[in-house]
């Protein structure tokens, strides 16, 4: 049965918002769907708000549970596709008695360590925030670039009387100029380069490749755009406050935590 929203903006709008995210999986069940796999793929961005609980860790043994642990491991690094996949939490969480015994002081530990992480979360939501509130203004700074580099890129506007102007201005012995293309035709030719663009945007400007949008989603963007070259020109002074914005330092930090 489909539903009738956007499953993944839903998912996207909650994990932006939230401090922290539990992904369960129970010992007996590790499969990952695909509906799993794109809610997974959809936290990407948010892996470090991430816990992953193995649950009903105590209807099987050591031996067992070594596999099942393993095989759990392997399979979010093949989802999750990154150098260091985020920490699992192994345990029973119920309120009923052990099933096997075997592994209770494991469990027990792994369930502090849980209750520590979760009794940390004002802290660690302080601090995040800051941090999304410099990333956010990195993204508005190099989406801002963009932008600029893209207009810079349209090499004709129109004039007060309506003639198609060139902005280039080349000197009469030039024998080969660079070839004519009418602004639709160049927005084009601009937006199905458009990682190329990104690539020169961030060596012009040097900016860090990291902080760029999603290109597709981006590309995709552009295309609802009759004319790149009316957009509003950089103001530069704006950039330059927008640089003082600087991730909190390691006192700032101390400073905060006690604070809370």
């Amino acid at each position: 049965m489909g539903r009738d929203y956007d499953f993944k903006k839903v998912i996207q709008w909650f994990a932006e918002r939230a401090d922290c995210i539990i992904v369960l999986f129970d010992a007996h069940k590790l499969d990952i769907s695909d509906e799993l796999r794109n809610v997974l793929n959809t936290l990407r961005p948010h892996q470090d708000k991430v816990k992953v609980l193995l649950n009903k860790a105590d209807q099987v043994n050591s031996q067992q549970l070594m596999r099942v642990y393993g095989a759990l491991m392997w399979q979010l690094g093949k989802v999750l596709n990154t150098p260091e996949v985020c920490r699992v939490y192994v345990g029973s969480f119920w309120d009923q008695p052990l099933v096997n015994t075997e592994n209770a002081a494991l469990l027990a530990r792994e369930k502090e360590d849980l209750m520590n992480e979760l009794s940390d979360l004002p802290r660690n939501a302080a601090l995040r925030r800051i941090n999304e509130l410099v990333k956010r203004t990195r993204s508005v700074k190099v989406h801002a670039y963009i932008i600029h580099y893209l207009r810079k890129q349209m090499p004709y506007t129109f004039g007060k009387k309506g003639k198609l102007q060139s902005t280039y201005h080349h000197p009469p012995a030039v024998e080969h100029p660079p070839p004519f293309y009418p602004p639709q035709e160049k927005q084009q030719r601009l937006i199905g380069r458009l990682e190329n663009e990104f690539v020169q945007c961030a060596r012009r400007y040097n900016l860090p490749l990291g902080d760029f949008p999603n290109l597709d989603e981006f590309r995709t963007n552009l295309l609802q755009i009759k004319d790149i070259s009316k957009f509003q020109k950089l103001d530069k002074s704006l950039v330059k406050e927008m640089d003082r914005v600087r991730p909190l330092s390691s006192s700032a930090e101390r400073r905060l935590a006690r604070s809370i």
